[in-house]
């Protein structure tokens, strides 16, 4: 069987088990605060060409995403994001768990639009009896978002601006970012993000570490006592040293970006056969997901060799599927796929 699901179900990427083994004998402080944490920071910092970031590293993206929430946000403070946002429909309400409202606000093709985030700006602010809702103070993005699609520069760049005209945190969710950085369509860089951003993350999990996220944090007010957050939430990891290790191996030479890349390609030629083959997909996703759309016959035909995930049950009786892949997609994995889609004709 060949797994599509998601892109996480693969160890790690060699550079890192050959790293692990290299120190395994070797000491090293505890919580985070070691040599290899210090220098996969000053890697980050370095391709963000910025010294204003703080880096953290903490295992997981639902353990980053609420961590930073968390330490932006007093009790009163609401967060918009999409209605299809992961931490709205896939975080088993993480963030109302640590007392905060998520303002969900309708997506297109798994994006919101400054004019959305405007109006529910300024709605609070216009509000006569402020004291009896929620203050929306953080903005919350994915990139790439639930379904793949990528916010441009121009349309960050207007989010930003009405982030800064009605006082609130803009946090993006880079849990895919190598995949979002490595798509042909992307106009974004790592300097981009740290000067359009106050917090955002740099994905591990998910992109060819055994686990782990980086958490940048650039805006003066997320930064201090912010490991005392990321204690207090059960995020403190003691072998610290194992998540900076990684994220440096991964930053070394520019692996982390050729292997997300990588993947992307893969996933284009996946698309290419699919549309070869007559098959419409749902959306177009620039990137590692893709989203394919199939009768019962062929998701029961590919289900025989390949697995994948349902997205949805569709009005007409058809199915919407997910295809992911990943860092460690193969070559033949990918042939083997093409040429069961083509079959489908």
């Amino acid at each position: 069987m060949y797994r599509w699901n998601n892109d996480y179900n693969h160890g790690a990427h060699p550079a890192i088990l050959e790293a692990l083994q290299r120190t395994n004998a070797q000491s090293y402080g505890g919580y985070g605060q070691d040599v290899w944490c210090e220098t996969a920071a000053r890697q980050i910092r370095a391709l963000l060409e910025t010294d204003r970031a703080q880096v953290h590293f903490l295992t997981g993206g639902t353990q980053a995403n609420f961590t930073v929430i968390a330490a932006a946000l007093r009790p009163y403070e609401s967060v918009l994001c999409a209605d299809t946002g992961h931490i709205h429909v896939h975080e088993t309400g993480a963030v109302e768990h640590i007392g905060h409202k998520i303002l969900a606000l309708p997506a297109r093709d798994g994006k919101i639009s400054a004019g959305q985030i405007e109006a529910e700006a300024r709605r609070f602010r216009e509000s006569e009896i402020p004291e009896h809702i929620t203050c929306p103070r953080l903005v919350y993005l994915s990139f790439p978002t639930e379904f793949g699609t990528l916010y441009t520069k121009a349309e960050l760049e207007a989010i930003r601006a009405v982030c800064d005209e009605y006082g609130l945190l803009l946090f993006l969710d880079g849990a895919r970012l190598g995949y979002g950085l490595g798509s042909p369509r992307c106009d974004l860089s790592l300097p981009d993000l740290a000067r359009l951003t106050d917090a955002f993350t740099i994905g591990g999990t998910k992109c060819g570490a055994l686990f782990g996220e980086a958490v940048v944090l650039l805006h003066p007010s997320l930064q201090p006592f912010f490991r005392s957050f990321i204690k207090q939430n059960g995020g403190m990891l003691a072998k610290g040293w194992l998540l900076g290790l990684q994220f440096s191996a991964l930053l070394e030479g520019d692996l982390y970006f050729t292997i997300t890349r990588q993947a992307v390609e893969q996933a284009m030629r996946l698309r290419d056969a699919v549309l070869e083959a007559g098959i419409p997909l749902y959306l177009d996703s620039p990137t590692n997901q893709q989203f394919v759309i199939l009768t019962r016959e062929q998701a029961d035909t590919l289900e025989r060799s390949h697995i994948f995930e349902l997205q949805e049950a569709l009005p007409d009786g058809r199915l919407c599927v997910r295809f992911c892949t990943s860092w460690a997609t193969r070559d033949e994995e990918v042939e083997t796929l093409c040429r069961d889609i083509r079959a489908l004709r």
